[in-house]
């Protein structure tokens, strides 16, 4: 039970720093910000808005 804990985090993860990307905002970044932080990182990538060049 504990790995699929940990399979779920890292996917997570992985979707944040695809949804990052979306908002012109660095994946790699967030995608080890989402391993800290988790769901609190997709709430936060989620309220924000796209960043403009």
């Amino acid at each position: 039970m504990e790995n699929e804990y940990f399979v779920g985090w890292g996917t997570l993860a992985l979707i944040n720093a695809g949804l990052a990307q979306g908002k012109n905002r660095s994946g790699l970044n967030w995608f080890f910000i989402s391993l800290l932080l988790g769901p609190f990182a997709t709430l936060c990538l989620v309220i924000a808005e796209k960043k403009h060049n």
